[in-house]
């Protein structure tokens, strides 16, 4: 039976989620517009008062899951920007455009990272 990338990407997604060892899931939402496409709307909350949004809009294309747009954004208790990755193409001089990181300070190239790699920023940004 052939794998269904689409499944396979949004349970590794809810598999990354469910593990967090501290914060909570105060909004989940996978939004399936066809058997081919979903948006993820996901929202976390940390001890603190910290924040992570995650949003996507992903398709199977075949073997695999094409992000068509994300944002990965983390901010504080008083709303101050931690970091941000999407792929909003509005720096086109950056080496990986659209894909980019925003930072408290500036703008890098940055190509987009994985559920574990957002997840791993952000429990080191909480240390």
């Amino acid at each position: 039976m052939p794998v269904n990338p689409l499944l396979e990407y949004l349970n590794e997604v809810e598999s990354a989620f469910g593990a967090l060892s501290s914060g909570y899931i105060e909004k989940y939402e996978e939004e399936c517009l066809t058997p081919e496409r979903v948006n993820l709307r996901i929202r976390i909350r940390f001890p603190k008062g910290d924040m992570l949004e995650w949003n996507e809009a992903v398709i199977a294309d075949e073997d695999h899951v094409v992000h068509l747009a994300y944002r990965y954004h983390f901010q504080d208790r008083r709303n101050n920007l931690i970091f941000r990755y999407d792929n909003t193409p509005h720096f086109p001089g950056l080496k990986t455009f659209p894909n980019h990181k925003h930072l408290p300070d500036r703008v890098i190239h940055a190509n987009r990272p994985s559920v574990v790699e957002v997840l791993d920023q952000v429990n080191e940004a909480l240390r």
